[in-house]
């Protein structure tokens, strides 16, 4: 009898080690999640007012969302298996907590599925308003978050107009008198100073191939790429864990933990 205590209390221990190892996991796994969700809503959301469609923007409120859940059900889990609470464990049934693991594995993989699918649309959605946006609401009342980021892209990439500088003659800003004797925005030129968008020769103004519309297709692409792997590559390998988990705590609990 006290052999079979012991190899009891032994294969407990190890359970229970085991299982605070992948909470652990769990947590840091939830953190990076966090953290990208975080960066794109702190870092990579200045253009978010320049396209028609707020999936982008759901798909980092997701990441967050399921970070924190992430974060939370791998603390109490650590903390009911480290300090040795029955309750807690009590609290989180095993097939409780699978469901849990489950919902934060689904809101994952949405946000990685909502990706893909935006990266594929981002092109035509892109080609269909970003001209309409800069050129409608560019310096106009009740817009200057459009405002802020044109000029903002427009430097920052190197770039003039939708899909070329000939698109600002068009825009409300020239036609209503606003833009006085510049033809095209400041934030054209390759050196910023007062009116220097009265000239729009190559030498004063960026002038690229594609104009804007490229470079800020490039750039979300890009980012979308980051958020699709976060969200399904963590999600992926999120199955291994929760299913090791659940029988951990199903031992646990067979064992009298």
């Amino acid at each position: 009898m006290g052999e079979f205590n012991e190899k009891t209390t032994c294969g407990t221990v190890c359970l229970k080690y085991l299982l605070f190892t992948f909470n652990c996991c769990f947590w840091l796994a939830g953190l990076s999640v966090m953290a990208v969700g975080i960066w794109t809503l702190a870092l990579k959301s200045d253009y978010i007012s320049l396209l028609a469609s707020s999936t982008y923007l759901a798909t980092a409120y997701i990441l967050v969302v399921a970070g924190v859940v992430v974060m939370v059900t791998g603390v109490l889990g650590c903390c009911a298996t480290f300090k040795e609470r029955r309750n807690l464990l009590r609290l989180v049934p095993a097939l409780q907590y699978f469901i849990l693991l489950l919902l934060i594995f689904l809101l994952e993989i949405i946000a990685g599925v909502l990706a893909y699918v935006y990266y594929q649309q981002l092109n035509t959605e892109l080609k269909e308003n970003l001209k309409d946006t800069m050129t409608k609401r560019y310096h106009q009342p009740g817009h200057e978050g459009v405002t802020s980021a044109v000029d903002k892209l427009q430097q920052e990439f190197h770039c003039c107009g939708s899909n070329n500088s000939q698109d600002w003659r068009d825009s409300e800003w020239v036609r209503s008198g606003q833009a006085g004797k510049r033809v095209v925005p400041d934030s054209c030129c390759k050196t910023v100073v007062p009116d220097c968008g009265r000239r729009d020769h190559a030498s004063n103004i960026y002038k690229v191939e594609g104009g804007c519309i490229t470079k800020l297709e490039t750039f979300i692409q890009d980012h979308l790429r980051v958020i699709g792997a976060v969200g399904i590559g963590i999600a992926c390998v999120q199955v291994f864990g929760m299913i090791f988990t659940c029988c951990l705590y199903r031992s646990l609990k067979l064992e009298h933990y």
